[in-house]
């Protein structure tokens, strides 16, 4: 900027004080950065009680304040705003006792908690507790109660204001929020893993085509903002058939999907197929039955009768839609990929077996086939067939969620 000469003319005490300007900023920067705030991680929320008063335990790595904007009596809506909190995308959950259902998400660069509740209700009391007991962490208590019964003489006071004014009472009500938008809990299990391999084609080995296959379904699921996706594994990892399930159970999931790659006896067969849970295989689902499961609970007596016909109904309707997705899965991915003839199939697959969760296994192909090898390996043959498949998946709960309106 200056030139050779302008250089010169600003010598040496124009240097030093150039360069004390400089460190006078670097100072500025560093004091800076170290008044920043430490962000806090929410980890996990929980929820314990019953229909009169319900718990709920915000799970943070560090000290944090909360706000109560709402506290739930004037629309059945708690709305909880926690300032420099940052929380995982899609947490959400369905509730428990007077929490109907709850949702996690970001506004305006901080966590908010709503939770819609399933009767007059409010937030009865709050506090932080921090790490103590061998618990690491600190945790945000919130108790939500029921609201008593009015005053008979508060009852009949509103009831003739009532009578004698009805536009001002409808004027003033609280609006009725839609209840909270959850998204579909949608689990992608890339079959095999580690040193679990699968099958062998000429050019590599099944684990990894089922891995590839499942990110990229899953960041199509995902772009469409309607579902939380959850993998049973993102890596080259061993995860045992059990443990699989179980992820499924614990995500509270409304539809398991297991990706799959086949090798037949010989290598000219080719095409997909999907597979549901066999009739006869029904009963090994038990084993992934808890004492916490609603079949299990709605049999107040212990009468195992009565659980056993619950369980039976509970896995009944549970097959049913997983037969029906399975049918609307063929019909969108038939263009996109050979089927095979039989290609809805039945069997007692372990990734199939849990009672309360919609599964199917889909074999995307003969990994020994040079055709369906070749199609699986391409990144934009993959991604056809997985648009397909989410196409499938949209299908579905658009379905169900038409059925449920019915």
């Amino acid at each position: 900027m200056f030139g050779r000469a302008g250089q010169a003319k600003i010598g040496k005490r124009g240097r030093a004080m150039l360069a004390a300007a400089a460190a006078g900023l670097g100072l500025i920067a560093v004091a800076a950065s170290h008044a920043a705030p430490d962000t806090v991680s929410l980890l996990k929320v929980r929820l314990g009680g019953d229909g009169a008063e319900t718990r709920v335990v915000i799970d943070l790595d560090k000290s944090a304040s909360v706000k109560v904007v709402s506290d739930g009596a004037a629309d059945r809506r708690v709305v909880v705003m926690m300032p420099g909190v940052d929380a995982p995308e899609g947490l959400q959950g369905a509730g428990r006792g007077v929490v109907k259902a709850w949702l996690v998400d970001e506004v305006q660069g901080q966590a908010r908690l709503q939770m819609d509740l399933t009767a007059d209700a409010k937030v009865k009391r709050r506090f932080l507790l921090p790490p103590a007991d061998g618990i690491a962490h600190y945790r945000y208590v919130i108790d939500v109660a029921t609201i008593g019964a009015a005053a008979p003489g508060a009852t009949l006071t509103r009831t003739a204001a009532a009578q004698s004014a009805p536009a001002l009472r409808t004027q003033f009500l609280p609006a009725k929020k839609p209840p909270l938008a959850l998204k579909k809990v949608v689990v992608i299990d890339a079959g095999h893993g580690g040193k679990d391999v699968g099958a062998s084609g000429a050019h590599g080995y099944e684990k990894d085509i089922n891995l590839a296959a499942a990110q990229t379904l899953k960041a199509r699921l995902e772009k469409t903002g309607r579902y939380k996706v959850v993998m049973t594994r993102n890596s080259d990892v061993y995860i045992p058939l059990e443990t699989r399930v179980r992820i499924a159970q614990r995500a509270d999931a409304d539809l398991f999907i297991s990706l799959h790659s086949d090798s037949g006896p010989t290598s000219s067969l080719k095409g997909a197929s999907v597979y549901t849970l066999s009739d006869k295989a029904s009963r090994r689902a038990t084993q992934f039955v808890s004492k916490d499961d609603w079949f299990m609970k709605a049999s107040l007596s212990g009468d195992q009768g009565v659980r056993d016909i619950l369980f039976d109904l509970t896995q009944r309707a549970t097959r049913n839609r997983s037969a029906i997705f399975a049918q609307t899965l063929l019909a969108n991915i038939e263009g996109e990929t050979p089927l095979l003839r039989r290609s809805h199939r039945d069997a007692g697959l372990v990734v199939l077996l849990a009672p309360d969760v919609p599964a199917v296994l889909l074999e995307m192909g003969f990994v020994n086939n040079p055709e369906d090898e070749a199609r699986l390996r391409d990144p934009a043959s993959r991604a056809r067939l997985m648009n397909a498949v989410a196409e499938a998946i949209d299908s579905h709960f658009g379905q169900s969620l038409k059925v449920a309106a019915r």
